[in-house]
């Protein structure tokens, strides 16, 4: 989903840091928005380092002098039921999945109050408590995404009179590498695809068009929300 976000973004306009811990996956995307007349450059970064993420934010603020937007959407997800979790295993998804979010946020944010002016996406969940629905063997992954959830209000609070707005979006099931093992289980698939109303699982792009709205001038009185792209799942 993030290479999709990073496209969408440079479409309309937006410079693009594109991260990852993979360098080679990251200048990919980069050399698809340069091909599309985009700009954009590819910086290695592991969420769980702080150093890392500030030098992430620091490269961005060199090369175009200061960061307007943060998608944070670095995230793992691994199916473990609860008895048999390992402390390695709970650490290792907090730390990605919501440390992560944490130390970026705060690094882009201490850029943006320069500015007075800001954009932070966030990427949660449905699966997660707050938005009334969990999922068993994913204790680790609601806990974190609950935590993003949770996050996203409170710094929503408190960078609001910086003018630096903050929402997040919880996804439902989304058609990515992470849903692989999803679609290649017929049985888990058709569970799947009963669960939303729309009867298909969403697209990155999809997903894209949330971001998009959520950082952009059209979403300007929206801080502190979770935006729901499920395909209904929810509602049902």
């Amino acid at each position: 989903m993030g290479k999709s976000y990073a496209i969408k973004l440079a479409e309309a306009g937006a410079k693009i840091v594109v991260s990852d811990i993979s360098q080679e996956e990251c200048q990919l995307v980069v050399d698809e928005i340069k091909k599309n007349n985009g700009e954009a450059i590819a910086v290695k970064c592991d969420v769980k380092k702080k150093e890392e993420v500030e030098s992430m934010v620091r490269a961005a603020v060199d090369k175009w002098g200061k960061v307007d937007i943060l998608v944070n959407n670095a995230g793992i997800c691994q199916f473990k039921p609860f008895l048999e979790l390992t402390e390695e295993e709970w650490d290792r998804t907090l730390d990605i999945n919501l440390k992560g979010y944490f130390l970026c946020a705060q690094a882009a944010a201490k850029e943006m109050v320069k500015q007075k002016a800001g954009a932070i996406v966030n990427i949660a969940s449905i699966v997660m408590g707050q938005m009334g629905k969990g999922m068993a063997g994913l204790a680790h992954y609601s806990a974190s995404k609950g935590g993003i959830a949770a996050l996203t209000k409170t710094l929503a609070l408190e960078l609001a009179p910086y003018n630096i707005r903050v929402n997040a979006i919880a996804p439902g099931a989304i058609d990515t590498p992470m849903a692989a093992s999803v679609k290649t289980d017929p049985k888990a698939l058709e569970g799947t695809l009963a669960m939303v109303p729309l009867h298909r699982m969403g697209k990155a792009e999809e997903v894209s068009n949330a971001v998009l709205f959520l950082v952009s001038e059209a979403s300007s009185y929206i801080t502190g929300s979770v935006v729901v792209v499920d395909g209904g799942w929810l509602a049902g």
